[in-house]
């Protein structure tokens, strides 16, 4: 059986992706819920609270300890895998330090390795009490980047079963964020699912970009040449959505000067992190390396660096139109 609608909500992490999915959540969330929000920036915090506070109770705890003392869902995202295990394992401050874990239900959205994430649920079920309801983890990471997550548009990587009796539950309320939501098996899958998506989405950004500046090099048109992709075989989302060349795709960050998305340091991370995926399973990758040294410089130049990921256009030596403000 499902468990019943938590009344208090936690949320550790309120960085590009996490600040507008807490968001979201407290804007759908009854009123008389709670939502106790940390994060190491104070600053961020007490953002949040002024932003948001006339839509309900939000407690601004002191450490991720006191997230899990006063809520019973807790989200955490954060950016790798030592953050993660910092959020759940320190001694005296991370969730797990709680003096009572019981019933509670922890979702992690962090784009991490696989491995730490079994490790992390491990250690959740190890707090179990004598007595009681176990607690439940499970891996969640999401995809659609801070566009996404601002307009609830996000798609959910679940790493649990499509039978799990917790899974309704979960579905309802990733559902006031996301409007995809998939089942991917059990623990760790839902980052195996990520991982994939993100390999195959930084190789699909890495060559549109390529093509998107031969053709223009030969004489096209880059609204031209995309729309003709669009209805070709070389059609993607990427290049209709968020197409590496700025100004193809006016509303997309590519034709705000790379501000915002997914920063070309996160994509470098995630690649890193599919292809030892892939080296420990013994999946061959033939893209894979020359697609991390493409984007592995690219974060280590300055004129891409903290810049989306299809910035890798810019890296290229792409022409850039200029696209009026």
């Amino acid at each position: 059986m499902s468990p019943a609608f938590p009344e208090r909500f936690g949320w550790v992490g309120l960085g590009a992706m996490g600040y507008p999915m807490a968001i979201q959540l407290r804007r759908k969330i009854p009123a008389s819920s709670e939502l106790t929000i940390f994060d190491v920036d104070a600053a961020v915090l007490r953002q949040f609270e002024r932003e948001m506070g006339h839509l309900g109770i939000i407690n601004v705890a002191s450490s991720s300890k006191e997230v899990a003392e006063n809520s019973d869902f807790i989200f955490s995202i954060v950016p790798e895998g030592t953050h993660v295990k910092a959020v759940y394992l320190e001694p005296e401050t991370g969730l797990l330090a709680a003096s009572n874990t019981s019933g509670k239900i922890f979702v992690d959205c962090s784009t991490i390795d696989p491995a730490t994430s079994l490790a992390i649920g491990k250690a959740v079920a190890a707090t179990s009490p004598s007595n009681g309801t176990p607690p439940r983890f499970y891996d969640a990471p999401v995809s659609g980047g801070t566009a996404g997550a601002s307009k609830a548009i996000l798609t959910f990587m679940v790493g649990a079963a499509p039978d799990d009796p917790y899974f309704p539950l979960l579905k309802e309320i990733f559902s006031f964020m996301g409007t995809s939501i998939h089942a991917l098996g059990g623990p760790s899958l839902g980052l195996a699912a990520k991982l994939s998506n993100n390999y195959l989405s930084g190789m699909i950004a890495l060559a549109t970009a390529e093509a998107m500046n031969l053709g223009m090099r030969l004489g096209l048109d880059p609204k031209v040449l995309s729309d003709c992709f669009a209805t070709s075989s070389g059609g993607s989302w990427v290049n209709s959505t968020v197409n590496p060349v700025p100004g193809v795709c006016p509303d997309a960050v590519t034709s705000n000067g790379y501000e915002g998305g997914f920063k070309v340091q996160l994509m470098k991370k995630d690649i890193s992190l599919a292809m030892e995926a892939a080296r420990q399973v013994d999946a061959k990758v033939v893209l894979g390396d020359a697609g991390l040294s493409a984007y592995s410089a690219a974060a280590d130049d300055p004129r891409c660096r903290d810049k989306d990921s299809r910035v890798i256009y810019r890296w290229l030596g792409g022409v850039e139109p200029h696209v009026a403000s």
